[in-house]
């Protein structure tokens, strides 16, 4: 009977171990540096003059992570990780001047855009609150300008609604000289110049980017960028060509034919900057308003990833595995603002109040915005200490240390062997806490490794909005719908 008693009470603790480790298995993921360090290896040596676009569907693009093309800068994948958490510190700081931004909407006054008729849609104008643009953009796209295909690489922002390229012929010093071949409006048989006369937007009293020449009818633009950078051309229409089928599509964009006169220049890499800001009826540039589109589909590659993946409209190749719901925000209505309900780290519910992430002051403040420019996902400093405490006590034993960059607080130094080492999962739920309302994240969305460290790809910042950014999003289909104000995940989409 004793050692009936002994087998039973050996078996109750092997099942209580093994509960423990396969609950761990489920609540925590392996990162091991070894492969991730050869993998940045790779990366490195991609040469990005071979990029070759695919053949694709139309209204549909090939994007890469800028990293493709400016690592030959850089003597390690490490020092480019640096400069990219950098660039993210430069995009907070611009989203914070656009979030201050404390004026009131009040219909007809100080208006610039307006939501269209339709599901979800509200028909009220709201004010344009920045005259600065961002160029910080992480992800490029292949676009084919002209009725001649020039083939140029732009930076591509979900928070922005311009769209503008380098426009030929220039004069003397007053444009970059780019990599690629530049677009010349001369040599396109479908160029041709914006009436301003008929371009509502270069009547708008309070957007001063635009400005009508009653002389020449020219619709002139002069947009400053917040990293210093300035473009001053003028409006015009011309195509864009699908690889594919080769049908084309007539996009009204900035002519830059001066980007001489700001305090730094742009990168010679790209041309331009596409806005994909979300759709509205009137006094938006963004490509969804332009094409129409409600539907738009984009799987941001991983950081080191040499692969294309694809940004679509009116269609998605992704899966509608899980979704958020996408909110209106008349304060900042081009932005892309999800239900964020609850988040859990492991199987610890984060103890914040939902409200935590409700828009509050008629959306200026509170609420949680998608960007994939900016790389590191923002906190209120508040509500991101607590996030920070509970993930160090779920990581337990691991000592934390001061990591190689400013921005990141909690990291843990690489094990000498190469063994791989375990960090907690991050679960958010949208709306609810629902299967189908999470977003799983795991390994490198949950974790960055460089100089030797892991640190956590979250921070705090002085402001009551949240930002989730591309750390969390790389590898993974996103279907934006504003028609049914959904955003869908398809985990591990793309490479």
């Amino acid at each position: 009977m004793e050692n009936l008693f002994h087998f039973h009470i050996s078996m109750s603790i092997l099942i209580s171990i093994m509960f423990v480790v396969w609950g761990n298995e489920n609540l925590f993921s392996p990162l091991n540096s070894t492969y991730i360090n050869q993998s940045k290896e790779i990366f490195m040596s991609l040469d990005p003059s071979t990029l070759q676009d695919p053949p694709m569907s139309s209204f549909t693009f090939s994007i890469y992570h800028r990293g493709v093309f400016e690592k030959s800068k850089f003597k390690d994948y490490d020092s480019l990780l640096i400069n990219m958490l950098d660039r993210s510190e430069a995009r907070a700081s611009y989203l914070a001047s656009i979030f201050d931004d404390d004026r009131d909407v009040k219909k007809g006054a100080d208006t610039t855009l307006m939501w269209g008729q339709g599901v979800g849609k509200v028909t009220e104008k709201v004010p344009r609150t920045t005259s600065t643009y961002c160029d910080h953009g992480e992800y490029v796209a292949s676009f084919l300008l002209g009725s001649n295909q020039v083939r140029n690489f732009m930076q591509i922002d979900t928070g922005s609604d311009l769209l503008w390229w380098q426009c030929g012929p220039c004069e003397a010093n007053k444009c970059y000289k780019q990599v690629n071949p530049l677009y010349d409006s001369t040599k396109s048989k479908t160029f041709q110049k914006m009436d301003c006369i008929y371009g509502s937007r270069c009547y708008d009293a309070f957007d001063t980017t635009y400005t009508c020449n009653i002389y020449d009818h020219e619709c002139k633009y002069n947009i400053g960028f917040a990293s210093g950078e300035r473009s001053k051309g003028f409006m015009a229409d011309d195509v864009i060509t699908f690889v594919l089928d080769h049908q084309s599509v007539l996009v009204t964009f900035g002519c830059g034919k001066d980007q001489s006169s700001g305090r730094s220049s742009f990168s010679n890499r790209y041309s331009g900057l596409v806005g994909l800001g979300r759709r509205l009826e009137v006094g938006s540039y963004s490509l969804p308003s332009q094409f129409g589109a409600d539907l738009m589909s984009i799987c941001l590659p991983r950081f080191y990833s040499g692969k294309g993946s694809s940004l679509s409209f009116h269609i998605t190749p992704w899966r509608r595995t899980t979704s958020a719901k996408l909110l209106i925000n008349q304060k900042f209505p081009l932005f892309y603002f999800v239900n964020l309900y609850k988040i859990f780290i492991g199987d610890k519910l984060l103890p914040v109040h939902p409200s935590w992430w409700k828009f509050t002051k008629g959306g200026r403040k509170r609420g949680v915005t998608v960007d994939t420019g900016t790389t590191i996902t923002n906190f209120p400093l508040d509500l991101y200490i607590v996030f920070r405490y509970l993930f160090r006590r779920e990581v337990g034993d691991i000592p934390v240390v001061k990591g190689p960059h400013k921005s990141l607080d909690t990291c843990y130094k690489d094990d000498p062997k190469g063994r791989p080492l375990y960090f907690p999962d991050v679960k958010l739920y949208f709306g609810e806490v629902n299967q189908k309302n999470m977003l799983l994240l795991s390994k490198e969305r949950v974790m960055i490794h460089f100089t030797g460290y892991y640190c956590l790809a979250f921070k705090g910042w002085n402001r009551s909005h949240s930002v989730l950014g591309s750390t969390q999003l790389q590898g993974i289909g996103l279907t934006f719908d504003t028609f049914e104000n959904t955003l869908s995940f398809d985990l591990d989409a793309c490479g």
